[in-house]
């Protein structure tokens, strides 16, 4: 009986054996996985902070370059403006001066009519009387009617 006991125990201890090689066995392939599994996770998640770090410098080179369009557009803005503004003022300067150019010579006229007006008169005071009463008595009527 200590033999089939011995026989028991050896198939036992042999069955035992591989069953410890079998889960060694099955724990190194699992390591071995994983170790590969892990670097293929290490490499997607190096590319992945790759091509994060490629989009966000391409925004920043994006944010850059509109920032500075902006900053030209404003700068031609407020050149067209100043230049704007120097027309303007050039603009209104001519005018002032059309219209004190125009006044001068009016008033130079006037004076001029007034003047001939007034020797006219001196020189013929009974013609120019009557002609001034006719003149009224025109204006009075069309204003009556």
């Amino acid at each position: 009986m200590n033999d089939l006991k011995d026989r028991v125990k050896n198939g036992i201890d042999a069955t035992a054996d591989k069953a410890k090689q079998a889960t060694d066995a099955a724990a190194n392939a699992a390591d071995r996985s994983k170790s590969g599994f892990g670097s293929v996770i290490d490499t997607v998640k190096d590319g992945a902070q790759h091509a994060a770090d490629a989009v966000t410098g391409n925004a920043e080179q994006a944010f850059d370059k509109a920032k500075d369009f902006v900053h030209d557009a404003r700068d031609k803005a407020s050149h067209l403006v100043h230049d704007a503004r120097d027309v303007a003022v050039k603009a209104g300067d001519k005018v002032q001066k059309y219209a004190e150019d125009a006044y001068e010579a009016t008033s130079e006229k006037v004076s001029d009519f007034g003047r001939e007006l007034t020797n006219v008169v001196k020189k013929h005071p009974v013609p120019a009387l009557l002609v001034g009463f006719g003149l009224g008595l025109l204006i009075g009527r069309s204003l009556k009617a």
